[in-house]
């Protein structure tokens, strides 16, 4: 315990007298201090015990003493110490007064008490106290250490919230609670997930501080790398003391520690997990197998998905949300699906290919898959209402999913990501299933610019001829087209009769130099008319 106004009364060498505030004695001592100043307010930092004689104040003017203690208790000075005997022979009523009027305790110093005695005994308090914080504070570390060998992050959390008399949690890359102490915790850290992930934003070490001053939370970010990958929580009822400090900082060492080796097995992970896949893609799943082992080799027991995903420009896609420093499309859903599946207990594979792309493989159907899939949905959302906010460089993410797949169709289940892949690229969606485009319309390919141009191409001599005004041939193509060559039935639609149609279509065939009873000629013909009618972005 800090030194107190009590303690210090109670001291049997200094023999203090209490003459006013009885009631405020409990209030710790930072410092005492002799000033013979008037006014000696610009030279207090707030919480000393101040002592004096009265050499140079009026102590008998109630006025003057009212003025002085209320100055005094302003600036934050927690006690007055008035010698007797040197100057007055006792403390004059006006200094009682006002300091009782100001509930500021004042303590009467017996002449054989120097003030310097009073000084050396709150000098040594202090230190004592200070040598109590760091010998308790060094106790906490080794017993947080001893916890983090022995039982890993779930015993630093146990000993931490112990040490701090609160409690505390483990936030994972996401922003998901993955441990708390005590248990009861849980509830308290799922609220703040909105705030780990502000300060995951931010560049690391950093901290936040959240609540009020009966409901106080720390949050500190883990991770020596500039992007913090975990944080920690600590809630207490009140502001933290020197011990507590120290607990803190220890438990953010050793997690970061954890956090640090976690990172170097999980890059080992990586190296062989692209071998994995590499051979995968090969056609070698039995030696795929062999090289998964335990870490991989469930994941191949069951249907997997692969997914393929990159950045692109914002621009190419509608963003207009302002680019965020330090913001990683690949690596948020690195983070998200890495973390999903470590709480469902599954595998993931996960194999970086450059600088800005990404192949994952995950189990169909479980955790990661659908955190992949709620991602995908929220940040189209985002995107839709301009709300996205892309990376640095302006790049966004996109992404493409396989089928269902086994080890032996791991190639087919790559063509298919990829497939899917340059299709959500062109139509600015987030995420693209292959099943999607097996179970949609070939029509939504046709916006594809290259595609455009050879309709374009194709049809440019019939739109010149019926530009001159001599025929209506590109829309008696379509009708025609449209129903399979039945004469009567396109001629009604065009309201011309059977032979005028007859005579159209004849026109086609010379200037285009394509027969119509060529089946390609038709399908391309189709095609050309549906992708030229098809609204731009």
């Amino acid at each position: 315990m800090p030194p107190t106004l009590a303690s210090l009364v109670q001291h049997s060498k200094l023999k203090l007298t209490v003459r006013a505030g009885e009631d405020r004695l409990d209030t710790p001592v930072r410092w005492a201090h002799a000033s013979e100043l008037t006014d000696p307010v610009p030279y207090m930092e707030g919480g000393e015990l101040l002592l004096i004689t009265a050499l140079k104040l009026d102590a008998e003017d109630p006025q003057a003493m009212r003025r002085y203690v209320q100055r005094l208790v302003g600036a934050g000075v927690i006690g007055l110490g008035f010698a007797v005997g040197v100057h007055y022979d006792e403390i004059p009523e006006a200094l009682v007064d006002a300091a009782e009027a100001e509930h500021l305790p004042l303590l009467e110093v017996p002449r054989r008490t120097p003030f310097l005695a009073i000084v050396k005994e709150v000098s040594a308090a202090i230190a004592a106290e200070q040598y109590r914080s760091v010998t308790d504070g060094f106790a906490a570390q080794r017993e947080l250490t001893r916890q983090a060998l022995s039982s890993g992050p779930e015993g630093v959390l146990d000993a931490l919230a112990s040490q701090v008399d609160g409690w505390a949690a483990l936030y994972d890359a996401s922003g998901s609670v993955v441990a708390t102490a005590p248990e009861w915790a849980a509830r308290r850290a799922a609220r703040l997930t909105a705030d780990v992930e502000r300060l995951r934003d931010r560049p690391a070490p950093a901290s936040a501080l959240i609540g009020g001053a009966d409901d106080r939370v720390e949050l500190h970010s883990l991770g020596a790398g500039r992007r913090p990958r975990t944080a920690l929580a600590v809630g207490t009822a009140a502001a933290l003391g020197t011990t507590e400090r120290y607990a803190v900082h220890s438990a953010i060492a050793l997690l970061t520690l954890t956090t640090e080796r976690s990172r170097s097995l999980h890059s080992a992970e990586q190296r062989l997990g692209a071998a994995v896949l590499r051979m995968l893609l090969a056609g070698e799943p039995d030696h795929a197998r062999t090289v998964a082992g335990e870490l991989y080799g469930g994941l191949l027991d069951a249907p997997f998905r692969l997914l393929i995903a990159e950045t692109a420009p914002a621009h190419a896609r509608g963003g207009n949300a302002p680019a965020v420093a330090g913001h990683d499309p690949l690596a948020d859903l690195t983070d998200v699906v890495e973390a999903a599946a470590a709480r469902a207990g599954e595998a993931v594979l996960v194999v970086p290919d450059g600088g800005d792309r990404l192949v994952l493989l995950f189990a169909d159907g479980g955790a990661a898959s659908t955190a992949c899939l709620q991602l995908a949905a929220v940040t189209d959302a985002a995107r839709a209402e301009g709300r996205e906010q892309p990376a640095a460089d302006g790049e966004q993410l996109v992404v493409g999913l396989s089928a269902p797949a086994g080890p032996i169709a791991a190639a087919t289940a790559y063509k298919q990501a990829e497939q899917a892949l340059s299709v959500a690229r062109r139509r600015g969606r987030t995420l693209v299933e292959h099943e999607e485009l097996a179970a949609g319309s070939v029509l939504p390919l046709l916006a594809d610019d290259a595609v455009r141009a050879f309709a374009d191409g194709m049809l440019r001599a019939l739109r010149e001829h019926d530009a001159t005004g001599r025929g209506d041939l590109v829309a008696s193509l379509r009708a025609w087209l449209s129903r399979h060559g039945q004469w009567d039935a396109a001629a009604a639609d065009l309201g011309v009769h059977r032979h005028t149609l007859r005579y159209r279509m004849r026109r086609v065939e010379e200037i285009l130099g394509r027969s119509l009873d060529d089946p390609d000629a038709r399908m391309e013909l189709w095609l050309a008319l549906k992708a030229t009618s098809m609204p731009t972005d």
